[in-house]
């Protein structure tokens, strides 16, 4: 199969929600097309995020999200690819790694120094992926603890 991979901007935010909105859906969420479009296109207008979409000729097919992660002390900007999604029907097909790997092409040209990612404990496919592309599994760090406060009850 044939597929293109672009960069989105924030008047193709289109090409995304659905998308969007069936990662979520992956994840265990309800589905919400206008939860997802607002998510969306406030990161793009906002310049928060880069997405990257795969299309079959016109057709969104997958995609994946980053976000910029600033050290102070390392005076650096690196990315978290945040969010990875392809269509169940266009999986096995190359497109989640041709994803990851436009990621760290553009990580790479925005001199970053890593790219960082997670997924959940028992998503064995995509940490066969993630290991096959050359991603090293962290363990914790031993000089930080990090602390979270809940701020909301949902």
């Amino acid at each position: 199969m044939k597929f293109n991979i672009i960069q989105i901007d924030r008047s193709q935010s289109d090409l995304v929600i659905e998308l969007f909105d069936q990662y979520r859906v992956f994840y265990k969420k309800a589905s919400d097309l206008a939860l997802a479009k607002k998510f969306i296109q406030a990161r793009l207008d906002n310049g928060e995020s880069i997405i990257f979409v795969a299309l079959d000729k016109t057709k969104p097919v997958g995609f994946t999200q980053l976000y910029p992660k600033y050290s102070s002390a390392r005076a650096v900007k690196n990315w978290i690819l945040n969010d990875l999604y392809v269509k169940a029907d266009y999986r096995k097909q190359g497109i989640g790694e041709a994803l990851i790997k436009t990621a760290m092409q553009f990580a790479t040209q925005q001199e970053a120094v890593f790219v960082e990612l997670s997924t959940a404990v028992d998503n064995f496919t995509a940490q066969n992926l993630y290991e096959q592309i050359g991603f090293v599994k962290q363990e914790p760090e031993t000089d930080f603890y990090t602390y979270r406060i809940n701020l909301s009850q949902s």
